[in-house]
């Protein structure tokens, strides 16, 4: 094939190309201008957990609640401490049995720790975890009425960046604050 027979061809694949783009563009005018009139709004959950009055309430209520085996915790953890300092002090005047016996107790007790602990942050997660969803329950329900009032077409979470225009988050906690 020469030079001008591909010329010509590429010329004929351009003119066919032509119409398509026309018409291309012409049935995604419309989609462009609707996009134009969509309303956002957007929602800072992180800040509607932080400010909320029922997220700042539900907090400390389990704070609360979970301030005695927290102080528990901390008292077995000096206790622990302390059998173990007491060990290493002593190691070379107690005797072997004493030694082994007072070594098994701290086994014992970091056993008994550890599980009191593990128990603990499961019970912490699981109530933090129901607060929040009965939180984010209620959000959810507000911020629907605020789309329905507004006329918002879609709301947005948690996203990368957001013009200040588009925030009804201070509306969301207002609102979760008059309930």
């Amino acid at each position: 094939m020469n030079t001008k027979s591909i010329i010509v061809a590429s010329l004929c694949v351009g003119a066919l190309a032509v119409p398509f783009a026309d018409s291309f563009a012409q049935a995604t005018a419309p989609a462009v201008v609707k996009a134009a009139e969509l309303k956002i709004g957007y929602v800072d959950t992180q800040r509607v957990f932080r400010t909320a009055p029922a997220a700042v309430k539900a907090a400390k209520d389990i704070e609360n609640e979970f301030s005695a085996r927290d102080q528990s915790l901390q008292k077995m953890a000096k206790q622990l401490q302390s059998l173990q300092e007491s060990v290493e002090k002593n190691a070379l005047t107690l005797s072997d049995a004493d030694r082994s016996k007072k070594e098994r107790e701290f086994s014992e007790l970091s056993r008994e720790f550890q599980r009191k602990q593990r128990e603990f942050r499961e019970d912490l997660n699981l109530r933090q975890n129901e607060a929040n969803a009965a939180i984010i329950e209620k959000a959810n329900k507000v911020i629907k009425q605020i789309a329905e009032t507004e006329k918002l077409d879609l709301v947005l979470q948690d996203v990368v960046w957001v013009s200040p225009r588009l925030d009804i988050t201070d509306k969301v906690v207002k609102a979760l604050s008059d309930k």
